[in-house]
This record gives C-alpha cells, structure tokens and sequence, in this order.
C-alpha cells in the first residue's frame, strides 16, 4: 500500500471527519443544508478533499433516479456520503460533480471556528 497524501484545508470554518478528524471541507463550499442523507441530515458541497471515490451505482432517491458513488474519508476509510454522477431529471442536473456529506459524519473543526 502506497503512501496516503491528505490534503490540508486553510482559513476558518472547516469540516473535519468525526472519525480521524481528517479534513473534507470548507463551510464556504456549501451549495445547501437542506438534504438528507442515510443517517439523517446532509450538506451537499461544490468541492470535497480527502475522499475516496467508490463504485457508480444507480439509486433511487427522494428526488428520482441518479447514478451516484459513495465515498469515504482515505485516513480512516469511514463512509461520509456520496457524489453525483449523473442525474437523470434535468432539474437535478445541478447536483453532478458535488458532494453529499452527512451531518453525522462530520465535525466542525475546533481551531478552524473560533
């Protein structure tokens, strides 16, 4: 197994893994707090780091059919949510290449929210 390289985020307000503590995303990435993932509430963001990428699937969701893949933090490999993409609605085209982050899965950075 190669060498993990993480990417560390600069400047305030920062999402970490609530697992490793790895970081994932910057608040100012948020495109909406009003989704829903598999554990309860999710963020959907423009940019995630950090992340692996799993196998394209197609899934029913709330809002119809869409291929997505899952990804997970590369410390510590826990699921934080998943990617679009495809969508299949034109009105749902807006939401592929972003990141669906759980709420759950996720901890504000201490030193980042001061």
């Amino acid at each position: 197994m190669g060498r993990i390289y993480k990417t560390h985020l600069n400047g305030s307000r920062i999402y970490s893994c609530s697992t490793c503590h790895a970081h994932l995303a910057k608040h100012t990435q948020i495109i909406s707090k009003q989704f829903q993932g598999r554990h309860g509430t999710a963020y959907l963001f423009h940019e995630c780091v950090n992340v692996s990428v799993g196998p394209h699937e197609d899934r029913i969701l709330m809002t119809g059919l869409h291929t997505v893949a899952d990804i997970y933090c590369i410390e510590c490999s826990s699921g934080v949510g998943w990617t679009y993409i495809e969508a299949f609605e034109e009105s749902e085209k807006y939401k592929v290449g972003r990141f669906i982050i759980e709420k759950e899965k996720i901890i504000k950075d201490k030193d980042s929210w001061k």
